[in-house]
C-alpha cells in the first residue's frame, strides 16, 4: 500500500477560521499516527478575494497551533508548487483532456440566461441545475461561437441516468442520483479553474491517499468522483467531518460568535489549549481519560470511528476551562511571564503604543487607565455610554452594522484603511466623522477619549474589533 498522505487546503480569502485548524488537526493526526505525510496547499483560485496577507496569517496561525507540515508553499517539496495560482498550466492541460474526451463541454450561456433558467426551475419546484443546453451543440456551432469571441466556461459532463455511491469512511455509502448532480463549472471564463477541477488534479498529482474535509463538500463528492473516473485515476478515501456548531446548533459563524484563530490568540488563549479543545470536538474522551492532553497524546488517541457525525458544539466556556487548566497546571511563573510577553508586550508593539500614548499622559501611572483596553478581552459597553448627541439610536445602530460589514471586507488591516472605511460610513449617514467617532471610541476603547481610534483598532486586530462592535450593536439593540 502507498504511504498515507493527507492534506489541508485552505483558501486565503479572509482571517484563518477555527474550522480550518479543526480540519487540519484531523488530517495531521491521521497522517502522523499512520507514519505518513501531511501536506499544506493554498487554494487561491479566487483571484478577486485571495490575498498574500491572508496566506501569511494561515501559515502563521496553524504553526502557532503547533501543527507542522511535510510539504507546503513555505517548505517546498517534490509535488510543488503548492499554490494553485502557480499551477494554471496543469489545469489547462487536464481541462483540455476532458474536452477532447467529451467528458466536459464549453458553455456559452450568458449570466442572464442562467438566471432565467434558475428562476424557472424554482417556480416549477425543481432543483437548480444546469439544463445542458450547450452540451448539445455540434462541434461546428462551438467553433463558430468561439471564433466570434463569445465568452465561455468549461462544464463537467454528468450522466443523465444512474447513481453515484460515495463511500465515506465514517458515514458509510451515500447515494446520489446523477439527475440531481449539477454540471459543475470546471474552468471559469477568465481561464482560471474552479475548486473542483483544481482539487482533483492536485490531490492526484500530490498523491493524497485520504481526504478529511468538512461535510459541506459531501454534495460535491459525486462531481469529484466523476472526474477521477474520467481521468482513470484512483480516488483518495473520503471522510466528511461534521461542521462546528454554535450552542443553538446553528453553523459556527462570525456573525454570531468569534471564529477566527487570530481572535483566540489575541484574547490570550494558549495554542495548546485551543488545539486540545478542537481535538475533543473531533474525538471526545472516554470514561476515566483526562481531557487535558498535549499534541503527541492527541495523535496517539485519535480514532476515525470516534469522530462524531453530528456537529460538535463550539463551547467557549469549555475552552476557557481548558485554558485555565493549562495556565495553572502546565505553566510555572517564569513560563507565564514569557507567554504574557509574547502575547501582548513585544518590543515592537510597546514602541508603537508608547508613540501613541506619550502626547496624552502626564505621569507614567496614567498609562494604566489609558491603555487598559489594549490588554483586555471583551468590553461590556452600555447603551447610555454609546449614545451620541449627533446620532439617534437608529443611526448609531446603523453605524455599527455598516462597520461590521465594511471592516470585514477590507483587504488590508491598517489605520489608513480603517479611517477610510469609517469616514465612508459617516458620509452614508450624512454626518461629520467627529459626530460619528464617539460611539466607536466607546465601543472599541471603553471610553469617549483615548489614543487615536484608527491606530487602536489596528493594534487590537480585526477579530477583537469585530467582537467589540458586535457587543456594542447588541447593547444599542437590546
Amino acid at each position: 500500500m502507498p504511504p498515507v498522505r493527507t492534506r489541508v487546503a485552505p483558501s486565503p480569502t479572509g482571517d484563518p477560521h477555527v474550522g480550518t485548524a479543526y480540519v487540519a488537526l484531523v488530517n495531521y493526526c491521521f497522517a502522523r499516527q499512520q507514519g505518513g505525510e501531511f501536506v499544506l496547499r493554498i487554494e487561491d483560485t479566487d483571484r478577486a478575494r485571495s490575498t498574500a496577507e491572508s496566506e501569511r496569517a494561515i501559515l502563521e496561525t496553524l504553526r502557532w497551533c503547533g501543527l507542522d507540515w511535510d510539504e507546503g508553499p513555505d517548505v517546498g517539496g517534490p509535488h510543488g508548487p503548492y499554490r494553485q495560482s502557480e499551477r494554471s498550466a496543469l489545469y489547462r492541460e487536464y481541462a483540455g483532456k476532458l474536452l477532447a474526451s467529451g467528458d466536459a463541454f464549453k458553455c456559452f450561456c450568458t449570466p442572464q440566461r442562467l438566471e432565467e433558467m434558475r428562476v424557472a426551475q424554482r417556480a416549477a419546484g425543481r432543483p437548480s441545475r444546469y439544463d445542458g443546453l450547450c452540451r448539445g451543440y455540434a462541434p461546428g456551432e462551438v467553433e463558430r461561437r468561439e471564433a466570434a469571441g463569445e465568452p465561455y466556461v468549461v462544464r463537467l459532463a454528468v450522466p443523465d441516468e444512474g447513481v453515484c455511491v460515495v463511500e465515506d469512511l465514517r458515514r458509510g455509502p451515500i447515494e446520489f442520483d446523477y439527475k440531481s448532480v449539477d454540471m459543475q463549472v470546471l474552468v471559469k471564463s477568465d481561464g482560471m479553474p474552479t475548486y473542483h477541477l483544481a482539487n482533483v488534479v492536485d490531490d492526484h498529482l500530490m498523491e493524497i491517499t485520504h481526504v478529511f474535509r468538512g461535510e459541506e463538500w459531501v454534495s460535491s463528492a459525486p462531481k469529484h468522483l466523476l472526474l477521477y473516473s474520467y481521468f482513470g485515476w484512483q480516488p483518495p478515501k473520503l471522510m466528511h467531518l461534521p461542521l462546528l456548531r454554535n450552542p443553538d446548533r446553528s453553523k459556527l459563524s462570525k456573525r454570531k460568535n468569534p471564529t477566527g484563530i487570530l481572535f483566540y490568540r489575541a484574547m490570550g488563549y494558549l495554542p495548546e489549549a485551543l488545539i486540545n479543545f478542537l481535538a475533543l470536538l473531533a474525538n471526545a474522551t472516554r470514561e476515566g481519560e483526562d481531557e487535558l492532553m498535549d499534541l503527541p497524546a492527541i495523535v496517539r488517541r485519535f480514532q476515525i470511528e470516534h469522530v462524531p457525525i453530528g456537529g460538535p458544539v463550539f463551547d467557549v466556556a469549555k475552552l476557557d476551562w481548558l485554558n485555565a487548566r493549562y495556565i495553572r497546571e502546565r505553566l510555572d511563573a517564569a513560563s507565564l511571564v514569557e507567554r504574557a510577553r509574547v502575547w501582548a508586550i513585544s518590543p515592537e508593539r510597546l514602541t508603537r503604543i508608547a508613540q501613541l500614548a506619550a502626547p496624552r499622559i502626564e505621569r507614567l501611572s496614567d498609562l494604566g487607565p489609558l491603555l487598559a483596553f489594549l490588554f483586555s478581552g471583551r468590553l461590556a459597553p452600555r447603551a447610555v455610554d454609546l449614545a451620541s448627541k449627533k446620532l439617534d439610536e437608529a443611526q448609531t445602530r446603523q453605524a455599527f452594522e455598516l462597520a461590521l460589514t465594511e471592516l470585514d471586507s477590507l483587504p488590508a488591516w491598517n489605520a489608513f484603511a480603517i479611517e477610510t472605511a469609517l469616514k465612508g460610513i459617516a458620509e452614508k449617514l450624512d454626518k461629520k466623522m467627529r459626530d460619528v467617532a464617539r460611539p466607536f471610541y466607546v465601543a472599541i476603547t471603553g471610553s469617549p477619549t483615548s489614543i487615536p481610534l484608527y491606530d487602536s483598532m489596528e493594534l487590537l486586530g480585526r477579530d477583537i474589533v469585530r467582537e467589540r462592535l458586535r457587543n456594542a450593536l447588541q447593547a444599542v439593540t437590546a
